[in-house]
């Protein structure tokens, strides 16, 4: 097994591994390693059926059900994130951390592709870890003490989830959770920025007013091209990302074009 750093901020490839064979628990741990090293890491041919992608993502945590979409038959966990030739938005196309309005938030997701687009469809991945970290003491000083609102109802992330919600007859709940501004990483000990474009709209006891220029601020700074690196998929690539530490954005440059992925969510913990 070689790990190979794609990126100077984030990222890595792991290569000499083939996830549909039963994995050695040493071969286990140094996935994890890597993972939680480089934030982010990514799998090429990984030819798994719908049984073999959800016994590997046994061996790295607990899946759970994504609260908006329906897992595909047999698989509750599974969830199909496409996007279709007629359809002009794509899921989840905004910088975000996957469902932070929850009480606890996923501790990573895993993406398996299906179908990939001929050009295009690339995920940008940025290190909230260096974001914090790159902040004057000031700043630092500023942000620690500060407690988010996130809302799953913020209009643009909104957006990103329609064809899919439709799909399935429609969205029933709204989902609101308060979260550190700055959490810890309950593995690495780590500091991380964790608010988001996509689901936060405050500051906990400031109004959306009040609040709008330092999450402005914050919301450009993090995503900054220095704290980032790009994947390209193909067929049969699998990306395992820490939600803890890093947000992504998936690129909707693909118009006309088909793209379809498997997701499995592995629950996380309250952030500190």
């Amino acid at each position: 097994m070689e790990v190979r750093r794609i990126a100077g901020a984030l990222g890595a490839e792991v290569l000499g591994v083939d996830l549909a064979a039963d994995l050695s628990g040493a071969t286990v741990a140094e996935i994890r390693r890597a993972f939680l090293e480089h934030q982010v890491i990514f799998f090429r041919d990984q030819a798994l059926s719908p049984a073999q992608f959800m016994a590997f993502a046994r061996r790295m945590g607990k899946p759970v059900e994504y609260p908006f979409v329906k897992g595909i038959e047999g698989f509750p966990e599974i969830i199909e994130v496409k996007k279709l030739e007629r359809e002009r938005h794509n899921f989840g196309g905004i910088w975000h951390s996957d469902t932070a309005y929850l009480a606890e938030p996923p501790m990573g997701s895993m993406l398996l592709a299906r179908e990939v687009p001929a050009a295009g469809g690339d995920t940008e991945f940025a290190s909230q870890t260096l974001a914090y970290e790159s902040l004057s003491e000031g700043m630092r000083r500023l942000l620690d003490p500060l407690v988010a609102v996130n809302s799953s109802a913020k209009a643009d992330v909104t957006r990103t989830r329609e064809d899919r919600v439709k799909e399935q007859g429609g969205e029933t709940k709204s989902y609101v959770a308060e979260h550190p501004v700055v959490r810890t990483h309950p593995e690495t000990g780590r500091k991380a920025l964790y608010v988001n474009l996509a689901h936060t709209v405050s500051f906990k006891d400031m109004s959306e007013e009040e609040s709008a220029p330092l999450l402005q601020y914050l919301f450009c700074h993090q995503v900054r091209s220095e704290f980032t690196c790009r994947f390209g998929w193909r067929v049969g690539s699998l990306a395992f990302w820490d939600n803890r530490c890093t947000q992504h954005n998936p690129i909707n440059d693909y118009h006309g074009q088909r793209r379809v992925m498997h997701r499995i969510t592995l629950a996380g913990d309250k952030p500190r």
